[in-house]
């Protein structure tokens, strides 16, 4: 799963209900201001990510005849350079390094801004947030098709990319995540 921008704040919605939820954690703060800091963390990996991303296109780009030369598949060849560029922009590819990552980033986080106490391991509130990042994974393609379903079966034809169709899709979304009780 990759996530867009604009799911951050869904994701930090969803580890803050499960640290809610965990018996051994107190939010200090408020759950809004938890949201926020780990929205914080991941905007700031997604940032980076997108920065890596930049600098592929622009070297698929300097050498675009060459690629149209030797007819490299485009999708291919994006992930292969991505792959290669990471490790200089501190860009993890496996996606379970990169939650176990940031979610070492995410507890550090709250808790040097005292949002959160505990009175365990680290590792047992890490481990929280690790699997909340993998649940949304896990639930994130399932609820993508649902979604997809209701915008495709409605009455009025919304063509995907418009901006009405972003609108349905990120309020069905919401609505979905509520449903299963991740927000």
């Amino acid at each position: 799963m990759r996530l867009k921008p604009n799911q951050s704040r869904l994701v930090a919605g969803k580890i803050a209900v499960d640290l809610i939820n965990a018996p051994f954690v107190k939010l200090l703060k408020g759950k809004d201001a938890v949201v926020d800091g780990i929205e914080k963390i991941i905007n700031e990996n997604l940032k980076i990510e997108s920065e890596l991303d930049t600098k592929v296109k622009e070297l698929i780009e300097e050498n675009y005849d060459e690629i149209e030369l030797q007819q490299a598949n485009d999708r291919q060849l994006f992930f292969m350079i991505k792959k290669r560029l990471a490790p200089e922009f501190g860009v993890i590819m496996n996606y379970d390094d990169r939650y176990s990552d940031l979610s070492h980033k995410i507890l550090d986080e709250l808790y040097e801004e005292y949002l959160i106490e505990y009175d365990v391991n680290d590792n047992q509130v890490k481990n929280v947030i690790f699997k909340a990042f993998k649940d949304f994974a896990k639930s994130y393609d399932e609820i993508d098709d649902i979604v997809y379903d209701k915008i495709r079966n409605m009455e009025k034809e919304i063509s995907p990319g418009s901006s009405e169709y972003e609108i349905l899709y990120d309020r069905f979304f919401r609505e979905e995540l509520v449903r299963r009780g991740m927000l």
